[in-house]
């Protein structure tokens, strides 16, 4: 089984910068896509980054275009999450998701993590 843990969370200013971390274990092999997702209460999980197995092809939603980058590195089974430029609007719970293909809508995904909190302040 395929488990997905989020690090690096946190409380950050206007204008600063935090690193996201989605380690994975088990049968990683089969997941091809990535994903970084971010969700505020009462609001529907958004997709804020995919990336494929072969870290090639990469995804962003228009909001974080230019200020976020997703990599992924198949050795260390880890997916990061560059958050630059942040705004309070970026503030939410950040979750990493895994599949094997296709995957653009948050309940196609099968493996989750449990969330890192992140809180941009004004």
């Amino acid at each position: 089984q395929v488990q997905l843990s989020e690090s690096g969370g946190g409380l950050v200013q206007a204008g600063g910068s935090l690193r996201l971390s989605c380690a994975a274990s088990g049968p990683t092999f089969s997941m091809n896509i990535i994903s970084w997702f971010r969700q505020t209460a009462g609001k529907e999980r958004e997709l804020v980054a995919r990336i494929t197995r072969s870290g090639t092809t990469a995804h962003y939603s228009d909001s974080v275009k230019g200020r976020f980058t997703i990599s992924r590195d198949n050795v260390s089974n880890t997916v990061n999450l560059q958050m630059n430029s942040l705004k309070p609007e970026d503030t939410a719970v950040y979750y990493c998701a895994a599949g094997p293909f296709g995957l653009w809508e948050a309940r196609e995904y099968p493996y989750w993590g449990r969330g890192t909190p992140v809180t941009v302040s004004s």
